[in-house]
């Protein structure tokens, strides 16, 4: 296996929640209903959403940043165990198989108001 891309992120999380209040629908161009809920059904908190958010930006990077994937075409979740993952189809897993990618890596933190992300895809 060898590294294909590397992307990091980071998103201000107060800036991050003003932008989706600012723009009606903007959270549901971003996420899949999965990511905005918790299992229990409540809205999942904004430092996770901007973590997600700066996760998904991190991808995108890590995949050259082409035009054209769409946001909700990768998703981000956490196993039981804690760790998060990457779920992605349509156009990011067109892209990821054009580039060889097989698996991710993804690393996410939130802290003094900044949320961040790291993606590696791995072929």
């Amino acid at each position: 296996m060898s590294i294909i891309g590397v992307g990091i992120d980071v998103a201000e999380i107060d800036r991050f929640e003003a932008s989706l209040e600012r723009t009606p629908g903007m959270a549901q161009r971003l996420f899949v209903e999965r990511e905005l809920l918790l299992p229990n059904g409540a809205r999942r908190g904004m430092a996770s959403l901007a973590a997600r958010f700066a996760a998904k930006e991190a991808l995108a990077k890590a995949l050259g940043a082409p035009s054209g994937l769409l946001w909700t075409d990768a998703e981000v979740f956490v196993e039981d165990s804690g760790q998060p993952r990457l779920r992605v189809k349509g156009t990011v897993a067109a892209r990821a198989a054009e580039l060889g990618v097989r698996s991710w890596h993804v690393s996410l933190s939130h802290d003094a108001g900044v949320a961040s992300a790291v993606v590696v895809a791995e072929g």
